[in-house]
């Protein structure tokens, strides 16, 4: 062995045979979970919502410098890919949202066992997909 991470590498599978693993079994061993995802799920749906700001501030600093930028911005978010980047940044708002109450809930300890944690977080999915369509329906219908 070169070293103590070699030392490290070895172990025994549950027969007892002597095996190499990883030191860090990231995807390659575990599943993703529940309360994995939706972590990084948060994660990513905040940075999400910084980058949506700035597109909202742009938004609103050409509305304020005149006709002419407002248009170039108004057509590119009225554009199919303007469209799809506002519909994803109202599923992360509404992400972000419904998991941040379900962190309220675990700041008031209340589901932390496990079954609780996976109906949370698929509560937290549905009401997603349900407040993101329904916000754009609404929407669409009246635009």
């Amino acid at each position: 062995m070169k070293d103590v991470r070699e030392a490290l590498m070895v172990g025994r599978n549950s027969q007892g045979k002597l095996v190499r693993r990883p030191i860090s079994p990231h995807l390659q061993v575990y599943k993703p979970q529940m309360s994995s995802v939706s972590s990084i799920f948060h994660r990513i749906t905040g940075v999400a919502l910084g980058l949506g700001t700035l597109l909202l501030t742009l938004w609103l600093v050409c509305a304020a410098s005149g006709d002419g930028a407002f248009s170039i911005i108004q057509a590119f978010l009225s554009s199919w890919i303007g469209l799809i980047i506002l519909f994803g940044f109202t599923a992360a708002l509404f992400y972000h949202f419904c998991n941040g109450i379900r962190h309220l809930a675990w700041d008031a300890g209340k589901g932390f066992e496990l079954p609780a944690m996976h109906n949370s977080g698929r509560i937290v999915f549905a009401a997603t997909a349900i407040l993101t369509v329904g916000f754009w329906a609404v929407g669409l219908y009246i635009w």
